[in-house]
């Protein structure tokens, strides 16, 4: 496809600095139809949206929003802090990635650039050339699957309710049985697509949000949604994760990971 039109949206939460990036890059506030302050950026609550679940769906708010209202040859999601790239991490960085080996934190960093350096990897975030080169080749861009010590179910058994996964498996198999394979290797593994992160062109984009948000719609139905609290309330993005892992995987697509540079200050910002 020759120039073809890519839209890259950077999901915010509150009000705060932006990181300079080319224009395929659309900051939106997820969730603005909550705040109550003053905010210029483009946000979810305009046109078909969900905007006032953003307690409960996180950056789903934003996608859901894009997809409704937006149109591209190739949409993307990415976050304030958190953006693919296709550089290779600096020398002195990947030095200081063997310490991630002392510390245990080797599994949990996977794939992840930390840094404060704003100014330094600004120009390594992915460009819309890149974009086009690499999807001349393949069906999608992910960032690199995260690596888990133990499984994806018991991973999230240890931080949220396991029962959640019984009531998707059920909405699977009632509604798509046809990705029950893919969802036990999903949980039998080690491996999670995180961050609800992807770059996927128009075709396998508007299949994968009309399976997604139907079943994550669905599975908003069966439970209470007061049940959740705190850090459980994001419950349909931690679940939208899995799905999207599993999704991919039955989808058999030609898959390009890349790594996620992480700006760490801008999260108190």
């Amino acid at each position: 496809m020759d120039n073809p039109e890519i839209k890259i949206y950077s999901f915010h939460y509150k009000p705060g600095p932006l990181v300079e990036c080319e224009s395929i890059y659309i900051p939106v506030f997820s969730g603005k139809i909550n705040f109550t302050g003053s905010c210029d950026m483009i946000g979810d609550d305009t046109g078909e949206n969900i905007s006032s679940k953003n307690n409960y769906y996180s950056e789903l708010t934003g996608i859901y929003w894009a997809w409704k209202n937006q149109q591209a040859d190739i949409t993307g999601t990415c976050h304030y802090r958190r953006f693919l790239t296709n550089k290779q991490e600096p020398l002195s960085y990947r030095i200081k990635r063997l310490l991630y080996f002392v510390a245990g934190l080797h599994k949990k960093r996977y794939g992840l650039i930390y840094t404060n350096n704003i100014g330094r990897f600004r120009d390594a975030i992915l460009k819309k050339d890149e974009i086009t080169e690499i999807l001349e080749t393949y069906d999608a861009i992910f960032p690199q699957k995260r690596k888990f010590r133990y499984s994806v179910r018991e991973h999230f058994s240890r931080y949220h309710d396991i029962r959640d996964l019984d009531i998707l498996k059920e909405i699977i198999q009632e509604k798509h049985s046809d990705y029950l394979a893919a969802f036990y290797h999903v949980l039998n593994g080690n491996r999670l697509y995180a961050n609800n992160m992807f770059i996927l062109k128009d075709k396998h984009y508007q299949e994968f949000m009309t399976w997604w948000f139907d079943i994550l719609f669905e599975f908003e139905s069966r439970v209470n949604k007061a049940d959740y609290e705190g850090y459980q309330q994001r419950i349909m993005g931690f679940i939208a994760e899995r799905l999207l892992t599993i999704w991919v995987y039955h989808q058999n697509l030609r898959i390009k990971e890349l790594p996620v540079i992480y700006f760490k200050k801008l999260k108190k910002a």
